[in-house]
């Protein structure tokens, strides 16, 4: 089962929140929606996750618990699960990875990678 997080497929999309952001407190405001999609010919349900959120400066945070958005979702073959959740930076520009721990309907526990992505605070001309 060592493979079997190479069939789950997961994609996030990340938006600056500018309304929850502040240059003068050094507060940067993300969302990010994650879409993970279930390639494999079983049900998998998502027990938890572990995240690393990096800002420019090298700073790491981690961030671990159970499932995602208050969920443990199962995913059905086929299937396609996605949420919408948000963190916070002291730096305009920072990064996030991780693994979420996942079960097969046959009780196999294994790991897929959430992969790396960025957060960059738009920077407009005045």
């Amino acid at each position: 089962m060592n493979d079997f997080g190479k069939k789950i497929n997961i994609e996030v999309l990340t938006e600056f929140v500018p309304s929850h952001s502040s240059d003068e407190e050094n507060k940067y405001f993300f969302a990010y929606s994650v879409t993970i999609q279930n390639n494999s010919e079983l049900n998998v349900q998502l027990v938890s996750r572990h995240w690393k959120i990096i800002n420019s400066n090298g700073k790491i945070k981690d961030v671990s618990g159970l499932g995602v958005v208050g969920e443990q979702p199962i995913i059905y073959p086929g299937e396609i699960y996605s949420y919408t959740s948000a963190t916070e930076l002291d730096t305009p520009v920072g990064e996030m990875y991780g693994k979420y721990s996942m079960e097969t309907e046959y009780g196999d526990l294994f790991e897929t990678d959430i992969p790396k992505f960025n957060l960059i605070m738009p920077r407009s001309l005045h």
